[in-house]
């Protein structure tokens, strides 16, 4: 029986909780609930941090609005994700599901978005000499567990993109070297593919897909959208 905090591979968190709605992403759990009003956003967020009870504080990050409750589960300690998590997922679906209320599926035309995750990926000859910069200048701090000097550096409360770096071997300086990743639900990546493409885009690359497809604007602006798949057998 697997133990209570035992870390979970991506390909096993995802199975964990296809049934539930919960979807996962940048090793965490995300899941959002629509709702008609600030007012039932609150009775939902209550029920979900009931329903993680004193794992909440550790666990579960909650943004209300009035059309929709986004959900985030986390050992934010650790900065990764664990069995509770999956087991704290199964328990709020539920508790949820109690309250008439219901997570939203990954891919749905009735809603403003999916559930998605953002990076900013930034090139460097020097990641030791630029990363200091970014961290001050973004206010940003080093996450839990990873404070490396090439690591990536993350929004201390959690609300705007983690930023990382990629090595450069030589200097291109006729390509644009900041780029963002869009890292969507599984299940929602050929839709959201589709739709960059229809609106101009360019497949740049997709030798590494379903891990990630790198496309281009129509001035050649690169960004990637990425999913978890394929990644726990490339060890990424």
């Amino acid at each position: 029986m697997t133990e209570p905090d035992a870390l979970l591979s991506r390909t096993a968190a995802s199975q964990a909780v296809a049934a539930t709605g919960w979807r996962y992403l940048l090793g965490t759990l995300c899941a959002f609930v629509p709702v008609g009003s600030l007012g039932r956003a609150t009775e939902v967020a209550a029920a979900a941090v009931g329903a993680c009870g004193e794992h909440a504080d550790r666990h579960l990050r909650v943004d209300l609005r009035p059309d929709r409750v986004e959900l985030a589960l986390q050992d934010r300690t650790a900065a990764a994700l664990t069995s509770r998590d999956t087991e704290l997922a199964h328990e709020v679906a539920a508790v949820l599901g109690r309250l008439g209320a219901v997570i939203a599926p990954a891919v749905a035309a009735d809603y403003a978005r999916p559930v998605q995750l953002l990076e900013i990926g930034i090139d460097a000859m020097d990641i030791p000499a630029i990363r200091p910069f970014w961290k001050a200048v973004l206010g940003y701090s080093d996450e839990p567990t990873h404070d490396g000097a090439a690591d990536a550096i993350v929004d201390p409360i959690g609300q705007l993109p983690a930023v990382w770096f990629q090595q450069m071997d030589v200097p291109r300086p006729q390509r644009n070297r900041m780029h963002v990743d869009v890292t969507v639900a599984h299940d929602e990546a050929p839709a959201r593919l589709a739709a960059a493409l229809a609106a101009g885009g360019t497949l740049v690359r997709d030798a590494e897909a379903p891990a990630f497809w790198v496309l281009a604007d129509p001035e050649g602006n690169e960004v990637c959208i990425c999913t978890w798949q394929n990644r726990d057998e490339r060890g990424v």
